[in-house]
């Protein structure tokens, strides 16, 4: 059985996310981002974890590693199911998370963005100044985040493979960038349908907006979970 696809909740009040959820009748993976949590607070975790809902909460949490082991220890205690860290804070800092959360909760999942969906090999160039391809960056990072003892990372379904092969088949590759055919693409660059990304061997995919802009959001859910356990569109 795949993964259940992660649905990201960008809404920025609960009031929004209680009437999205309530269109549902079955327990959902879901992401809480900044925008909620940030205007919400620790409260919005509790409220969806009541309603029956897994939580990967996406923080991206990048800062020295006391602070950011400090900030994990919180994080830990609000029964999450996957959080993340950038691994472009380093080992120090990756290591310090990885202790902090596992200590408070210890079957949650920690994983690491290694380039945005929004990063194209452009803007690694001119405004990263990177001596590294974006594959490269990736593969680099991924390997950073597991020597750090983190489960997996955040990519692009199309590094999906590369990290696999550097890194192993049990090292998670969460994989936002998630549209269907008719979709915009919005503000994301390296983007992929469900049944693209089970071709490219992703862990779990995150979709967005072409479930919570749908006029039949749980038909849409349905929609792409199929997809993504078929590899068929």
């Amino acid at each position: 059985m795949m993964n259940r696809p992660i649905i990201a909740l960008d809404f920025s009040t609960m009031t929004e996310v209680g009437e999205f959820l309530g269109k549902f009748d079955e327990a959902l993976f879901v992401k809480v981002g900044m925008e909620l949590y940030l205007q919400n607070g620790p409260a919005v975790i509790r409220e969806i974890r009541a309603m029956g809902h897994d939580i990967f909460l996406d923080l991206k949490l990048h800062d020295i590693p006391n602070t950011v082991g400090k900030a994990m220890a919180g994080l830990g205690a609000l029964d999450v199911q996957m959080t993340n860290v950038h691994a472009q804070g380093g080992v120090s800092m990756m290591k310090r998370a990885a202790e902090s959360f596992k200590d408070h909760n210890p079957d949650g999942v920690l994983i690491a963005v290694t380039q945005l969906t929004s990063t194209s090999e452009e803007m690694m160039q001119q405004e990263q100044k990177s001596i590294l391809t974006l594959d490269e960056s990736v593969i680099h990072y991924a390997q950073l985040a597991k020597n750090s003892g983190l489960d997996g990372v955040v990519s692009s379904p199309l590094e999906s493979q590369l990290i696999h092969e550097h890194c192993g088949d049990d090292f998670l590759t969460v994989t936002p960038g998630i549209r269907l055919n008719e979709d915009s693409k919005d503000d994301q660059v390296r983007v992929v349908t469900p049944a693209g990304a089970n071709a490219l061997g992703s862990d779990h995919i995150v979709v967005g907006r072409s479930i919570t802009k749908a006029s039949d959001p749980a038909a849409q859910y349905r929609r792409v979970k199929e997809e993504w356990e078929s590899g068929e569109e």
